[in-house]
């Protein structure tokens, strides 16, 4: 059976880990075959680091040709972009920055059309399966409470836009509270897990966001309420941050390679 051809948008932190387990985890299925970041700088100092030559694509254009399999890691900006050319040239994809589908519908509708696959990791929460259990029950709301240290909100625009100077604050301060829509706009690379919750849920009107800030915050932890007519169920995850970046939890990118290995393995668990 041939191997998977495996490329990668975003040669950060996060995509970094993803191709160092495609090659140490996945060699019998998968291949590297190319890397993209826009910064060519980082695409050739990973591929260096991998010790593979000649993976680094001149652009996506290219790098989904080289690939069946696509994988985005870069930013929430790019994502459908992403999504849609792999699609429109029949490649599966696998998308980290969920928040850039959360109004994707016609990328969702290319994929069923062209009956490609689109795989969105739980990230950096748990609980994906009996949220989308709840949702054959109508569900009546969900509430994401998402606690962070300073360090991993600083450069998000709504924190520059409102001026809130996040080294001020001395105890738990509710720094965010609003929609999912909302809140992807002003974290967009703090809070993709709100868009996982709204399309799990197939409600995107049901889900409410709160983001709060503390010095004594030492990782990332998610909490989230669901209520439908199935009942009610509360999730607490306490992670850590990645080590390469502290906007990312590091239960993020294990979701990812997990992610992978859903794909690969022949016994699935969970939905």
């Amino acid at each position: 059976m041939a191997k998977v051809k495996i490329g990668i948008v975003g040669c950060g932190a996060m995509g970094s880990k993803i191709a160092s387990s495609i090659l140490s985890d996945f060699a019998d299925n998968a291949v590297l075959s190319a890397l993209y970041d826009v910064d060519a700088v980082k695409a050739k100092a990973l591929a260096a680091v991998l010790k593979k030559k000649n993976i680094v694509a001149s652009g996506i254009e290219d790098l989904i040709r080289k690939s069946s399999l696509v994988i985005e890691a870069a930013h929430p900006k790019y994502s459908s972009l992403i999504a849609r050319k792999a699609i429109q040239a029949n490649r599966d994809c696998l998308i980290m920055s969920v928040g850039g589908l959360l109004d994707a519908g016609d990328v969702f509708a290319l994929a069923n059309r062209k009956k490609r696959a689109i795989y969105i990791p739980s990230g950096a929460i748990c609980g994906i399966d009996g949220l989308k259990a709840h949702a054959l029950a109508m569900v009546k709301k969900i509430t994401l409470t998402t606690r962070k240290p300073p360090a991993a909100l600083k450069s998000a625009p709504y924190i520059q836009q409102n001026h809130i100077d996040l080294d001020a604050i001395k105890g738990e301060t509710v720094v965010f509270e609003g929609n999912v829509a909302q809140a992807i706009l002003a974290f967009p690379q703090n809070i993709n897990v709100a868009a996982t919750l709204a399309l799990a849920a197939r409600d995107k009107d049901k889900v409410n966001v709160r983001i709060v800030c503390s010095p004594v915050y030492t990782g990332n932890t998610h909490e989230i309420e669901i209520e439908s007519a199935a009942g009610k169920t509360f999730i607490r995850c306490e992670n850590e941050p990645s080590p390469d970046n502290p906007k990312t939890s590091y239960l993020a990118v294990l979701a990812a390679i997990a992610a992978l290995r859903q794909i690969f393995d022949m016994v699935k668990i969970g939905t």
